[in-house]
C-alpha cells in the first residue's frame, strides 16, 4: 500500500543549515517506459500495449504508440480514430533513478517535472508524492527523505482526462459550454468534459485539428540536489526605461533551510558584450520562501524595438546569491529594454512601443503540432523568420493551445517580433469555484517567472473568446436562460475574479512592465465586446457566415486580431496526407483533414469559388490541382483585401493579425504556411500587403479611393498613379501624383471617378493598375477591379519560360492575374508566387527544394485566372 507523505514533512526531513554551493542537476529525460494501467478495461483489447515499452520523455504515450507503428499515424490518411482509445485509457510511467552518495550528500533533493499531462500521480519507492491536475504548470516535490543510494523507482499513474471527469459532467443537469464536440462518440454532444481541466484545448480537436488528447511527461523531468538556499525564480521589472537611464528591479525567489545572511550579485552585460559595473546586497533569508528585490539602473539604454523601427540590443542580467564562505548560486535573464502601452480611450486600442505608435502586421500562431515534444527550437525558430519575411511585426500566440518553449521567445527577441501572449484558455466556460482559480493562479506565476522578461511578449491577454462567447454566443445565452440568473451571476463573477483580479494581478507582480488585457476580444470590461467601436475584434461574418468578401471593406475595427479564409494546402503537402492520386475535394481523407463544419468545409470553399472565381479544370487529380490553386487565390485576395483595408484605416484601425499563420498538421485550413512548412500563395501575399510601403486601392460605387501606407518614422517624397487599361493593354487613362508620405501613418492620395482611369469600357474588360513610386522606383503596385475576377475577360496570357539553372524566368504577353508556379507533388517553391504580369512584363524567380532541375522543368505547371498553362 502506498502512503502519502506530505510536503512539508519530506522539506523537514533531515535538513539541517548548510553552505550554499552551485545546485547539481541530474536529467531523467531517459529510460522512461509506459504501460496500460493494469486495472484499466482497455488492457484486454490491447494487450501488447498492457506490457511495458518504451516512451519518450519529454513526450506522450500517443507519440510512442504513432512512433512505434503500434497505431497507424493519425496524420496519414483516415487514421485519426484509431488512436482515440489511448485518450480513453490509464497509463503508468516507471523510470529507474540511480543515485549516488554525492548526490545524497545534499541538504535538499526535489524532483521536478517541468510538464505533466495532466491527471497523474507520482510516487517514488512505493509513496506518493504528488498529484497533478495541471499541464500548463511545473511541479517541484522534496523528496530526499525516500531516496537511497543505488536504485530507485520512480512511478507515474495517469488517469484518462475524459473518464477521470465524464462521471461528475455527466451528473450535471447543465454542464458547462466548451469548445467543439468529438466525432468519436467518447462524450455525447454538448457534453464535453474540456471545460474543467487545465489542459491544451486544442488536444480535444477544432475546427483545424485533429482530436489527440494527450497522456505524458511532455516537458522534461530532473532530480535537483541544492544545499543552504536556492533561487527558485528570477524576472527583471522594467521600472522606467528613457534615454537617458532605465531603472529596473531584479527580484529573486530564494528557497531557504535557515535563517541567514547572505550577498546577492547583480552583474550586467551590456549587448556589445562590456560588462556594467556589478551591483551587490547584502540580505538576510528565513526557512521558507524569500523575495528579494535589487534596483539596477543602466545609464543611456539601448532600447529594444520592433523590427522595421529600429535594432533589437539585449542585456543580460546575471544574479548570484553567495554565502560567507563564498559559495553560491546563479540564474540569468536576457533583456530588452523597451516601453509599451496600450492606445486607449474613445474606443481605441492599439500599441506604443518606446511612445511611439506601432500598426502590427502579422497572424495567428496556433500549436506546431499535436504532439508539442516533437516541435524543435528549429522549427519555432523557422517559422518565426518565415513571418518576419512577409513583413509581419506581431505573432498572436492563442489560448487554446500551450505555452511555447523558451527557444520560441528568445527567437522573437532577436527578431524584433511582438509576441500577443494569450494565457491558455480556448473559449470554453471555466469551472467557477475557488480550487479551479488557485491552479490557474499557480500556472500563471509559473509561466510569467519563466517569460515575464522577454521584450518580445508586448501584452498578456486572460484568453481567446471566453468573454465575447459569454456575452455572444447563442449556446452560452441558452445555457445562462437554462441555469437561471443566480447561477448565471455566479458563473460569471467567478469569471471577472479570473480574468480581471487573478491574471491581471499575476501580470501586475511579475511583469508590471507589460500590459494585460482580459480577453480577445474585450473592451476591458468598457461596454460590448467583438464590436467595431472598440476594443480588439473577431470578425468572421466572411467565411465562417458566408458573406462577401467586400463585407471586409464596410468598416474599421479599432484593432483586428482575428479574420480568416480557408484554402488547400500545397499540394506536395496533400500527397503526403492523401497519396499522389486524390483527385475529389469530397472523398473521404480530404473531409478527414477539413475540420470546419465536422468534415464539411469543402463546401464553403466550393461556395466562394462558385462566388468569385472559374471553375476548376481537368479531370482526376489534374483537376483537384486546379481546385487547390483557385482556393489558394481565393484566399490571398480575401485577406489581401482585409489587410490592406486595415491598414488605410489608420490610426482608427491599429492592428491586423489574419487567422492563421501555421498548421498542426497537414490539414485544409486558414493557413497560410502549411504543416510541412510550404508557404501557400496567402504568405508570399503577405510579403506584399505588409510590405513598410505600400497603395491600398479601394473602388467602391463609380471611384477608386487610393490611400498611401508608410511605415517609415520619418516622411518620404513619392509619386503615385492609377492607370486603366483596357484587355489588349490599351490606356485609357491616368490620373497621378506627387505626395509627401506621412511618418508611421497613412495619407489619402486621391479618389478618383472611374471616367477617369476606365473611360466608358465596361467593368468586366477593363482593369486599373496602382502604384506607388519612392525615388523613382516602383515599391508596390496593386490591381484594381470593378468586377470579380469570374465576370472578368482575362485574355490568354501568352506566358512563356526560359530556364537558366535552378532559375526560371516566366514572361506574360497580355495580362496575367495571380501566377502560380506549381510543381505539382514535388518538393520545390519559387521565391516568389501568385504575382501578376502586365503586358509584357518578365519575372525571374529562384526554385529551391532538392529534385534535381530537369524533374523541375517537367513537373512546372503555371496557373493563371484565365487558366492553366
Amino acid at each position: 500500500m502506498r502512503r502519502l507523505v506530505t510536503l512539508a514533512a519530506l522539506a523537514l526531513a533531515g535538513v539541517a543549515p548548510a553552505a550554499l554551493a552551485a545546485p547539481e542537476s541530474q536529467s531523467l529525460d531517459t529510460g522512461w517506459q509506459a504501460r496500460i494501467a493494469p486495472d484499466d478495461g482497455a488492457a484486454k483489447a490491447h494487450p501488447r500495449e498492457a506490457q511495458w515499452f518504451g516512451v519518450p520523455v519529454p513526450g506522450t504515450v500517443q507519440q510512442a504508440l504513432v512512433e512505434q507503428h503500434r497505431v497507424p499515424d493519425p496524420f496519414i490518411g483516415t487514421n485519426e480514430g484509431a488512436i482515440q482509445w489511448a485518450g480513453l485509457a490509464g497509463w503508468d510511467m516507471r523510470r529507474t533513478l540511480n543515485v549516488t552518495p554525492a548526490m545524497l550528500a545534499h541538504g535538499h533533493l526535489d524532483l521536478v517535472f517541468d510538464g505533466i499531462d495532466t491527471f497523474a500521480t507520482v510516487s517514488v519507492n512505493g509513496h506518493d508524492v504528488l498529484t497533478a491536475d495541471n499541464a500548463h504548470r511545473t511541479w517541484r516535490v522534496p523528496v530526499r527523505a525516500l531516496l537511497h543510494a543505488g536504485a530507485n523507482e520512480i512511478l507515474v499513474r495517469f488517469a484518462s482526462p475524459i473518464r477521470a471527469l465524464q462521471p461528475m459532467v455527466l451528473k450535471q443537469a447543465h454542464p458547462l459550454p466548451a469548445e467543439y464536440d468529438s466525432a468519436f462518440g467518447d462524450e455525447p454532444k454538448g457534453v464535453q468534459t474540456s471545460a474543467y481541466i487545465r489542459k491544451p484545448k486544442y488536444q480535444y480537436g477544432w475546427d483545424w485539428g485533429p482530436r489527440i488528447v494527450n497522456i505524458g511527461l511532455w516537458h522534461g523531468v530532473r532530480l535537483e540536489g541544492w544545499d543552504g538556499a536556492r533561487i527558485g525564480a528570477m524576472d527583471v521589472q522594467q521600472d522606467a526605461v528613457g534615454s537617458a537611464q532605465a531603472r529596473l528591479t531584479a527580484r529573486l525567489a530564494v528557497e531557504a533551510d535557515a535563517t541567514a545572511p547572505l550577498t546577492v550579485e547583480l552583474a550586467v552585460t551590456a549587448p556589445d558584450g562590456t560588462a556594467l559595473p556589478p551591483v551587490t546586497r547584502s540580505v538576510s533569508v528565513d526557512p521558507g520562501s524569500n523575495t528579494i528585490t535589487v534596483p539596477l539602473t543602466i545609464a543611456a539604454p539601448q532600447r529594444w524595438w520592433p523590427v522595421g523601427m529600429g535594432a533589437q540590443p539585449l542585456y543580460q542580467v546575471s544574479a548570484r546569491i553567495i554565502d560567507g564562505a563564498g559559495q553560491g548560486q546563479a540564474a540569468q535573464r536576457t533583456v530588452g529594454l523597451r516601453t509599451v502601452e496600450l492606445i486607449r480611450g474613445n474606443g481605441a486600442f492599439g500599441f506604443k512601443i518606446n511612445g511611439v505608435p506601432v500598426f502590427a502586421k502579422g497572424a495567428n500562431l496556433i500549436p506546431f503540432d499535436s504532439f508539442p515534444s516533437r516541435v524543435t527550437a528549429a522549427t519555432m525558430e523557422h517559422m518565426l523568420a518565415d513571418a518576419k519575411a512577409a513583413n509581419m511585426n506581431m505573432i498572436r500566440v492563442w489560448g487554446g493551445g500551450t505555452y511555447l518553449d523558451d527557444a520560441f521567445y528568445a527567437a522573437a527577441d532577436r527578431m524584433g517580433l511582438m509576441i500577443w501572449q494569450d494565457f491558455m484558455f480556448g473559449g470554453a466556460v471555466p469551472p467557477p469555484d475557488p480550487a479551479y482559480r488557485a491552479s490557474v493562479a499557480a500556472e500563471a506565476d509559473d509561466q510569467l517567472t519563466r517569460l515575464g522578461s522577454h521584450p518580445s511578449i508586448v501584452v498578456w491577454t486572460g484568453g481567446n473568446e471566453v468573454l465575447s462567447g459569454w456575452a455572444n454566443w447563442s449556446d452560452r445565452k441558452d445555457f445562462k436562460k437554462a441555469v437561471g440568473p443566480d447561477e448565471q451571476e455566479r458563473i460569471a463573477t467567478a469569471m471577472t475574479v479570473l480574468f480581471d483580479r487573478v491574471l491581471r494581478d499575476a501580470v501586475a507582480a511579475h511583469s508590471p512592465q507589460t500590459p494585460y488585457w482580459p480577453g480577445s476580444p474585450s473592451t476591458d470590461y468598457e461596454g460590448p465586446v467583438d464590436t467595431d467601436a472598440a476594443g480588439d475584434r473577431h470578425f468572421w461574418d466572411v467565411w465562417s457566415g458566408s458573406k462577401p468578401v467586400e463585407n471586409y471593406l464596410d468598416s474599421c475595427p479599432r484593432f483586428m486580431s482575428e479574420y480568416g479564409f480557408q484554402a488547400m494546402p500545397v499540394m506536395a503537402t496533400i500527397a503526403g496526407f492523401a497519396g499522389p492520386n486524390v483527385s475529389d475535394p469530397q472523398s473521404a481523407v480530404m473531409k478527414a483533414h477539413q475540420k470546419f463544419l465536422a468534415g464539411e468545409g469543402n463546401s464553403r470553399l466550393q461556395f466562394y469559388l462558385d462566388a468569385r472565381l472559374r471553375a476548376p479544370q481537368g479531370s482526376g487529380p489534374a483537376r483537384l490541382a486546379d481546385f487547390d490553386y483557385l482556393t489558394q487565390v481565393n484566399q490571398m485576395q480575401a485577406i489581401d483585401m482585409a489587410a490592406r483595408h486595415h491598414r488605410a484605416c489608420a490610426p482608427v484601425t491599429m492592428g491586423s493579425l489574419y487567422w492563421q499563420l501555421n498548421d498542426v498538421w497537414p490539414a485544409i485550413s486558414w493557413s497560410s504556411i502549411d504543416y510541412a512548412g510550404r508557404w501557400k500563395l496567402l504568405h508570399y501575399a503577405a510579403r506584399r500587403f505588409f510590405a513598410p510601403q505600400t497603395v491600398v486601392a479601394e473602388h467602391k460605387g463609380a471611384a477608386t479611393r487610393v490611400a498611401l501606407v508608410s511605415d517609415a518614422q520619418t516622411p518620404l517624397a513619392a509619386h503615385w498613379r492609377l492607370t486603366g487599361r483596357a484587355m489588349d493593354g490599351t490606356t485609357l487613362g491616368t490620373a497621378q501624383g506627387d505626395v509627401q508620405l506621412a511618418a508611421n501613418g497613412v495619407t489619402q492620395a486621391a479618389e478618383v471617378p472611374d471616367a477617369t482611369v476606365f473611360g466608358s469600357a465596361a467593368p468586366g474588360a477593363a482593369y486599373a493598375v496602382a502604384e506607388l513610386l519612392v525615388a523613382g522606383q516602383p515599391v508596390a503596385r496593386q490591381i484594381v477591379e470593378r468586377a470579380v475576377p469570374k465576370a472578368m475577360a482575362y485574355p490568354d496570357p501568352g506566358l512563356s519560360l526560359a530556364w537558366h539553372g535552378r532559375q526560371v524566368t516566366v514572361s506574360a504577353r497580355n495580362l496575367a492575374r495571380a501566377v502560380m508556379l506549381d510543381f505539382g507533388t514535388l518538393d520545390a517553391a519559387a521565391d516568389d508566387n501568385g504575382f501578376d504580369l502586365l503586358p509584357g512584363e518578365s519575372r525571374t524567380l529562384t526554385i529551391t527544394g532538392p529534385a534535381p532541375v530537369a524533374a523541375l522543368r517537367r513537373a512546372l505547371v503555371l496557373r493563371t485566372l484565365a487558366g492553366s498553362h
